[in-house]
């Protein structure tokens, strides 16, 4: 039966993954509205730049969507990284060769028509967005921000030419019997200096406090594989409605003589309420909304930093202990983590410390152009 690929249809793009995996699934979408502003190149500050393009295809066969995939350049990774690399994301297919084939061929060319010399992927867009393919750990429910694919996507790839790299890992934390990182002399000696103060956290002060995150962010990153520092235009843009899901009890900001110092950014975990309404705002999505409100039990650490000049000094330990202690007594059960990739070995010991179990293990996948 004939494949029939077709580009820009973003209806079939969204319906795709329901097609291809089933409702039984573990994957789960972003909001259909979020979803389609990461891809518009007008409205995502991301495509901004000259050297940054998108485009996306969907594969369709015996009258039903059978796949998706997008391909993308970042022209600021590229410039920064010196790399002349192309991006696949949003790969979801049937378990076909032919599928799979159809649309990495339209990524390829489309790429390589632009001088690019390697594609890699899964990103979905940045590496501060989800990234990868999951490669193990395929039963594990995945939070927010949290890849989920079935075991034949990254069979396909390789059967495509797809070398897997770069392996990460994604963790959760048992806050019903985990243990908050104990103070040590390094530790006192942070909570009894008067310099050091934890920022308050509200709705009113969230803008403020999540473009101190920001620049924590940038600065903490910045020699971190494939980072590419963000725009507060972009940052933004990403956590456009971060106002109205967050739970400020759960996130920290410290600062450092008035100015940010650290954090660790949590939210709620909010993909049963997404698997519930399809991903779609629905007429009854604000009742599924506060219902998921009051059950939610479970969070997720959307990422964590230290200003570089204060690493080393025992203060990712206070913050934490103020984030895990603040979930306990807020009755969250469960505390995911964003990926974490196997050269961050102080961050991975630190999970094995505070008995984190692993929940899924991706790669990403590459080839030559």
């Amino acid at each position: 039966m004939s494949i029939e690929v077709r580009q820009g249809d973003f209806a079939a793009f969204f319906d795709a993954p329901f097609a291809a995996y089933g409702a039984q699934s573990g994957y789960v979408s972003p909001l259909k509205s979020d979803l389609k502003r990461f891809l518009d190149l007008h409205k995502n500050p991301l495509f901004s730049d000259p050297g940054s393009d998108l485009s996306y295809w969907t594969a369709h066969q015996g009258g039903r969507i059978v796949g998706r995939i997008t391909a993308h350049v970042h022209g600021a990774s590229n410039r920064v990284h010196g790399l002349r690399r192309g991006y696949f994301g949003y790969f979801d297919c049937v378990d076909d060769h032919s599928v799979a084939m159809a649309l990495l061929q339209q990524a390829e060319g489309w790429l390589r028509a632009k001088g690019l010399t390697e594609i890699m992927g899964n990103f979905n867009l940045t590496a501060m967005q989800q990234i990868g393919v999951v490669t193990d750990g395929f039963d594990a429910a995945p939070y927010t921000d949290l890849v989920w694919s079935p075991p034949h996507i990254a069979r396909l790839l390789e059967a495509n030419g797809y070398a897997p790299s770069f392996g990460m890992t994604t963790f959760e934390v048992d806050l019903t019997t985990a243990s908050a990182p104990a103070i040590g002399p390094k530790q006192q000696a942070i909570l009894d200096d008067p310099a050091f103060s934890f920022a308050p956290i509200s709705r009113a002060t969230i803008p403020t406090r999540m473009e101190e995150a920001r620049l924590i962010l940038n600065a903490s990153f910045a020699k971190n594989p494939m980072f590419v520092p963000v725009s507060a235009e972009e940052f933004h843009f990403q956590a456009k409605d971060m106002k109205w899901v967050m739970d400020p009890r759960i996130s920290a900001v410290l600062h450092h003589n008035g100015t940010p110092a650290a954090c660790i950014i949590c939210i709620p975990d909010l993909n049963p309420f997404l698997k519930r309404i399809g991903s779609r705002m629905r007429l009854s999505a604000p009742y599924h909304f506060i219902r998921h409100r009051m059950t939610n039990r479970r969070a997720v650490l959307i990422f964590s930093g230290v200003m570089p000049d204060l690493q080393g000094q025992g203060i990712n330990p206070v913050v934490l202990r103020r984030v895990i202690l603040a979930a306990q007594k807020a009755g969250y059960t469960h505390l995911g983590n964003t990926w974490i990739g196997d050269s961050n070995g102080a961050s991975l010991a630190q999970k094995e410390k505070s008995g984190a179990r692993r929940l899924h293990r991706l790669h990403l996948f590459g080839k030559a152009l």
